[in-house]
């Protein structure tokens, strides 16, 4: 465990396999934390330098009462790499992860970037009133903006708890393993909900689609045929990004949102193999 202070005082907690391999640098998901992980630091660290972090708000990292913008996020990101001392490295995201990665790219470009891999984020959240019915499909949109107030409201609310858990529940098709349910549902309850509202309300607000054509370095795109985030979503991103390339779980394999947890054998195997491919 290794621990920074960024630029705006807030206290942020990372692993660090250590090691002489190429480093991928491994983002979580909202109100989860880098312990979404823990399967792949031990799966993929033998080949390569894995670093996971704890996003500010989340995890044991601080949670202060400011900074919950995905753009926010993404400067923690530079700051981390910074700190770190890498001037080239892997990155991997997880849903908001992704779009950590995404606003990480839009501002500060892919230089540092030698490989990408997004795992089932759609390019957009929240549908907008100006969307089409198909740009709405496209994007992978989970509610539309009254949703999503309704969703933060709720979160916010006397039952902010019950929606917390529902909302978990509903990233899982059929009947989730009960030890993998409940360590999700136990993960989500590190981050306070002055932090997980605003945060998740950016999120969802966010467009991506204009900052796909721009990610300009070999990109896996990953999805589940049993996420809540329908794969079709996850090809338009593959489609967008220039050569990216597609693999969506079947749900024999994996069949929620959580394909690393799941089935980490065959989540470590695509993406060690995309990894250590000829450019």
């Amino acid at each position: 465990m290794g621990n920074l202070t960024t630029n705006d005082g807030t206290e942020l907690v990372y692993r660090d396999s250590g090691g002489d391999g190429f480093p991928l640098v491994m983002l979580h998901g909202w109100g989860q934390t880098q312990e979404m992980f823990h399967h792949q630091l031990d799966g993929l660290s033998p080949a390569r330098r894995v670093i996971t972090l704890d996003q500010r708000g989340h995890g044991v990292s601080g949670k202060p009462h400011h900074g919950y913008r995905i753009a926010r996020l993404a400067h923690d990101v530079l700051e981390l790499v910074d700190h770190l001392g890498l001037q080239r490295f892997d990155a991997l995201g997880w849903s908001m992860g992704v779009s950590v990665w995404w606003s990480f790219i839009d501002q500060y470009g892919t230089a540092r970037i030698r490989r990408f891999v997004a795992v089932d984020q759609p390019a957009a959240v929240a549908a907008v009133p100006w969307m089409t019915p198909e740009e709405q499909q496209d994007s992978g949109a989970l509610f539309d903006v009254a949703g999503l107030l309704e969703l933060g409201a709720g979160l916010a609310g006397p039952d902010g708890e019950r929606v917390r858990q529902d909302f978990v529940r509903s990233m899982f098709s059929g009947d989730p393993d009960p030890e993998m349910l409940a360590f999700v549902a136990e993960q989500i309850t590190a981050t306070p909900p002055y932090a997980a509202v605003p945060l998740l309300f950016d999120h969802c607000a966010q467009d991506w689609r204009d900052v796909l054509p721009r990610v300009d370095v070999p990109t896996l795109v990953l999805g589940c045929d049993g996420s809540h985030v329908n794969p079709r979503s996850q090809q338009f991103v593959a489609d967008k990004i220039p050569d990216a390339q597609l693999h969506v779980f079947p749900t024999d394999v994996a069949s929620s949102h959580f394909p690393f947890l799941e089935n980490p054998a065959a989540f470590n195997v695509v993406v060690e193999k995309f990894l250590t491919e000829n450019p």
